[in-house]
């Protein structure tokens, strides 16, 4: 009982008051500790905050590791609306959270990438979470983005490196300037790498970091916004008022006002007319205006952008990251990009530097995303950024677009000077195996035939085998200097018709000749099609003379047969001998009593019968073209001769260079280039004999192709049409395209490879610029100073251009190569080369080869 007492007793002296008072002294105590003890603390949360950030980090890295990669190549003619972009920056929203929940908040988000490193003007990828690939793959831009799984891409390492991370600056609730779609907005950034260098290691990269804020995030950074703007209106309240106060008290203090207190004061009433201030109530905060851009919860992204240069050389990497930094102040209103970091003067300390530069490092090489918290956009500001480049963007031409031309290298075909934009020239080139068909329009003197000259010397130096077709023959004294070497010398032919008096020198061709092992039907076929074409004949308006000639050619060709199988190829008949089987009666008789039975049913049928009942009268037609030509020393020379040296399908094979001057454009010329045209298009066929893979690649240029397709229209189309096949390829050359026959315009357009045009007169230019959709229209084209071009052409299958580029000159390009002092010898060498003759020599020898022939028949 008595330690019961006790107990009670005891509880009594202490009651709860006590024990509130131990417990607040104990706190005490121990905060008293915590002070002491401070960086206990410390290190205690240094510590937690460790481990936090490297199980956060491993699991980013972790998730990062499996992020996939998409390249877009637009099309040509990409050209998107602001509804389409703003749809593909909700896809990229809603990507950025295809994540596993437990995945960190950096590691939430898509990444744009924007790269340019020489192989082309400005590469467009898209990194995000392998959960959205599906998602990413398909664009409102339809068919004309193209979408690629892309591999990482593994860079060098650069001798010089700078790096920048943008942060908005300014008003930070106000939208970026918005930024036309025409031109491209990306055009900026495109004429910044515009001059970059991929020989000298440069490189330019910019990743921009999309990521979809938390909402508690956005509530919180409204309340710290909201806050500022009440304070900011406080503030201004206050010095409103003490500006009031101010006056107030200057006013009382003033002579004025005292005289005026002094002159109207009345007994009693002492401190009467003092004013009263009254200090201005602060106006109440309007969200809208102080949230801006933030007020709604619609499409607010946060951003990370970061840049990095590099190159070889020194200086290029930071003049590289001022002109990016140039190209981002277009979006730049009262928010604008600027750079992160300090400036101590003239040193700027940002993410290049101490303590920053090792968390750039890992955001880039991990695609972490973690933006500055002033970085909060709406898609629409994003919408420069959210596309490739459209049809509006300006792109230059960079190796990997177009070759670079190397000498002497038969995989390039010189184009012409390319002039980037930072000014250096760069001779470029297309592909020899994709360039097909080569056209170029332009007025007289603009460097059409300069550049095509060039084309072929270059080609010829290469090892490439050429045919120049010139009606005038001015290309060839241009050309010789350049072709004057010696290992070039012995692969020349040079067939020039506008010989002038008897000691001119000339070589021969018989087109109904079978010396040279060629087809009988393909030659008779040849000949008759080339007379027919140049003479305007076909089965409706003339089929008598086409029968008559196609008659008259069989027998000559079967008669040329037996002359070669007798080993007496002197004595084959010309075209001359036409003449000689229409009209006299013992040579006709002679001949197919001869050949009779090389002859099939229907012609011997046709001698017999139907030749017979023609009248006298009806031979006209065919024998008055070839009197023509007899008529002319020349061109009964060239024809003439039972052995004929020209042999085009042979310097074919044998990659030779023949440079053809028919002579000119009246209609003998024309039905000579005809015939000539027609035997081009025989042995290019002819080559179906011989493997693809055998064949050799071959190049016909004809220069003033209205003199040409005026003689052979149809054969001219054909070429254009069949040469592909058997690697023999046409360019071609013309003042006024709509002059041109239907046919042969048709089938230039549709299967040119290389469209070039010069200056000259609008209607003349337009069906050229109609195939490029008139950008450039025909009134900058008509423009164009002389040797300037603008040209599309075909590379890697695709179109590049049109493209502004000066046509290469000879003086200029091939300056090393001229050897004017042996001129004369190459002069010499082509002509022994085509075992050229004296013009009186060979007009004798014509004369006499009739009574050859019929020696060899009787």
């Amino acid at each position: 009982m008595g330690s019961t007492a006790r107990y009670l007793a005891t509880r009594a002296d202490h009651p709860d008051a006590g024990q509130v008072v131990n417990l607040g002294t104990g706190l005490f105590d121990a905060i008293a500790w915590l002070y002491d003890h401070w960086y206990l603390l410390a290190a205690g949360i240094a510590v937690c905050w460790g481990v936090s950030e490297m199980v956060v980090l491993r699991l980013a890295a972790h998730v990062s590791a499996g992020r996939m990669a998409l390249e877009l190549v637009p099309g040509r003619h990409f050209d998107p609306s602001l509804e389409e972009i703003f749809r593909r920056g909700v896809q990229l929203a809603r990507a950025s959270t295809a994540m596993p929940w437990w995945a960190p908040r950096r590691a939430k988000a898509v990444q744009i990438r924007l790269r340019a490193d020489g192989s082309a003007p400005l590469r467009y990828r898209i990194e995000g979470p392998a959960g959205a690939q599906r998602l990413l793959s398909i664009t409102p831009f339809g068919p004309d983005v193209v979408v690629n799984p892309a591999r990482p891409i593994v860079d060098k390492p650069r001798d010089h490196t700078v790096r920048a991370e943008f942060i908005l600056r300014g008003k930070l609730t106000a939208p970026l300037r918005e930024v036309p779609l025409e031109p491209d907005p990306l055009q900026p950034l495109v004429d910044a790498v515009s001059d970059l260098r991929g020989e000298l290691g440069d490189l330019a990269e910019i990743r921009l970091d999309i990521q979809r804020a938390p909402k508690w995030a956005l509530r919180a950074r409204r309340l710290q916004l909201m806050g500022a703007a009440r304070r900011t209106e406080r503030r201004e309240s206050q010095r409103a008022a003490r500006w009031l106060r101010q006056d107030a008290s200057g006013v009382e203090d003033s002579l004025t006002w005292q005289l005026q207190q002094l002159l109207g004061s009345r007994p009693g009433a002492s401190g009467a007319g003092r004013r009263l201030v009254m200090p201005p109530v602060p106006r109440r905060v309007d969200p809208a205006e102080a949230l801006g851009k933030l007020v709604g919860d619609d499409q607010l992204v946060r951003v990370q952008l970061l840049v990095m240069c590099a190159s070889n050389v020194e200086g290029r990497a930071q003049a590289r990251l001022a002109q990016l930094q140039a190209a981002f102040d277009v979006f730049g209103g009262r928010a604008r990009w600027a750079m992160r970091g300090w400036r101590l003067g003239p040193w700027r300390v940002g993410a290049d530097h101490w303590p920053t530069r090792g968390a750039f490092e890992r955001r880039w090489t991990l695609a972490h995303c973690q933006p500055p918290r002033a970085n909060w956009v709406r898609l629409e500001e994003l919408a420069g950024l959210l596309k490739p480049p459209t049809v509006h963007c300006r792109v230059p031409l960079f190796a990997g677009d177009l070759p670079t031309f190397e000498f002497g290298n038969p995989d390039l075909l010189m184009q012409g000077i390319y002039r980037t934009p930072d000014g250096r020239r760069r001779l470029v080139a297309t592909h020899a195996a994709e360039t097909l068909f080569e056209v170029g329009v332009g007025k007289a003197g603009g460097g059409k035939t300069e550049r095509a000259l060039a084309q072929a010397i270059g080609w010829a130096h290469a090892g490439g085998g050429l045919m120049f077709l010139d009606p005038h023959g001015d290309s060839w004294p241009r050309a010789v200097p350049f072709l004057a070497h010696d290992h070039l010398m012995q692969r020349i032919t040079l067939v020039d018709l506008n010989a002038h008096g008897p000691a001119a020198q000339l070589t021969s061709w018989n087109p109904i000749g079978m010396h040279q092992g060629q087809v009988a039907h393909e030659v008779v076929e040849a000949t008759a099609d080339a007379c027919a074409a140049a003479l305007g004949w076909d089965d409706a308006t003339a089929p008598r003379a086409l029968a008559i000639l196609t008659a008259a050619l069989t027998v000559l060709v079967a008669v040329n047969e037996v002359a070669c199988r007798a080993g007496r190829p002197g004595d084959q008949a010309t075209i001359f001998q036409v003449r000689a089987l229409l009209t006299d009666d013992d040579f006709r008789s002679t001949a197919l009593a001869a050949v009779g039975s090389r002859l099939d049913e229907e012609t011997s049928a046709w001698w017999d019968s139907t030749f017979t009942a023609l009248p006298a009268d009806a031979f006209g037609v065919v024998l008055n073209p070839i009197a023509r030509l007899a008529s002319n020393p020349v061109t009964r020379s060239f024809l003439g001769q039972p052995e004929g040296v020209y042999n085009i399908r042979a310097a074919m094979d044998a990659r030779k260079i023949v440079w053809v001057c028919p002579g000119g454009n009246g209609p003998t010329d024309r039905l000579l280039t005809a015939l000539l045209a027609r035997d081009l298009l025989r042995a290019v066929r002819s080559r179906r004999d011989t493997a693809e893979s055998n064949r050799v690649p071959f190049r016909a240029y004809f220069d003033e192709l209205i003199t040409l397709t005026g003689a052979a229209p149809e054969t001219i189309a054909a070429m254009f049409e069949d040469f592909r096949k058997y690697k023999c390829h046409v360019h071609g050359m013309t003042q006024l395209l709509s002059r041109l026959p239907g046919p042969v315009r048709q089938s230039l357009l549709q299967n040119a490879s290389t469209l070039a045009a010069t200056a000259g007169s609008r209607s003349a230019i337009a069906p050229i610029t109609a195939e490029w959709g008139d950008t450039p229209g025909p009134d900058i084209v008509a423009t164009l100073n002389r040797f300037e071009h603008y040209m599309s052409l075909t590379v890697h299958g695709s179109r590049v251009g049109p493209a502004q580029i000066t046509g290469p000159h000879l003086d200029d390009v091939f300056a090393d190569l001229a050897r004017p002092r042996q001129a004369a010898a190459l002069e010499r060498a082509a002509r022994t080369s085509s075992q050229a003759a004296p013009l009186s020599q060979l007009t004798a020898q014509a004369s006499r080869q009739h009574g050859r022939v019929d020696a060899l028949l009787t």
